[in-house]
């Protein structure tokens, strides 16, 4: 049974920092690409951070110079460093394992159950 296991969200004041951290277990942790998305109240869930089995980042706009997604394949675990939080920052953040094909089709997709990260003003 594959799972994902979000930990590390809460509570940090505007300008501070917060380590979220997924622990995967029951899939080939090394092959997938991992992410992590956030969901605001009344929004849609959107991309922050991901980063392929090759080790390769890739962020959204907003959060570029202040968040850094890493790996460690040996743990199976996922990170995301949030530097110079801002109160938009404030969301469930979502940790995400994908599997696609050469060509880029998905094959797998699994959702962890979520961590809140509020930022206060």
């Amino acid at each position: 049974q594959v799972q994902l296991v979000e930990s590390g969200g809460g509570l940090a004041q505007a300008g501070g920092s917060l380590r979220l951290s997924c622990a995967a277990s029951g899939i080939n942790f090394s092959i997938y690409t991992m992410g992590w998305y956030r969901q605001s109240p009344g929004k849609q869930r959107e991309f922050v951070a991901a980063i392929t089995s090759g080790a390769m980042p890739n962020y959204t706009d907003s959060v570029k110079g202040r968040f850094t997604i890493s790996r460690d394949n040996a743990k199976k675990r996922v990170y995301l460093q949030m530097n110079s939080l801002k109160p938009e920052d404030t969301a469930v953040y979502y940790c995400n394992a994908q599997l696609r094909s050469g060509s880029g089709v998905k094959i797998a997709e699994y959702w962890g159950q979520g961590t809140q990260v509020t930022v206060s003003s």
